[in-house]
């Protein structure tokens, strides 16, 4: 099993849901979060001047099994991408052990 943790733009939240959808990656933790860019300058919107130090951005935590992987990575970086600075970051990590706390089972089925 992998976990897959996602910060993505707020903007392309639905469309990066959407797609992990369509790859039948069907359940997933999000919460808004707010982090810091490499970006340094701000930016001005009729004549104030607003800070892009601070990124609204959204996390994404999932966990599959092994054979989803690739496809939600790839889900994520196909419909989350603008092309710009800012797009996010994606970390893969392995998960040894899965339990369903309803039934006490554990293991891969756990997470159909």
């Amino acid at each position: 099993m992998k976990k897959i943790e996602a910060i993505i733009r707020k903007s392309k939240f639905r469309e990066v849901k959407e797609a992990l959808h369509n790859e039948g990656v069907n359940f997933f933790s999000y919460w808004d979060v707010t982090g810091l860019g490499n970006e340094r300058e701000g930016h001005v919107y009729r004549g104030v001047s607003y800070s892009t130090s601070d990124i609204q951005r959204r996390y994404l935590s999932i966990v599959v099994n092994d054979d989803y992987a690739e496809a939600a990575i790839q889900a994520i970086l196909k419909s989350g991408a603008t092309g710009e600075v800012g797009d996010g970051k994606i970390f893969v990590s392995q998960i040894e052990e899965c339990y369903r706390i309803r039934t006490g089972e554990k293991g891969g089925d756990t997470l159909k």
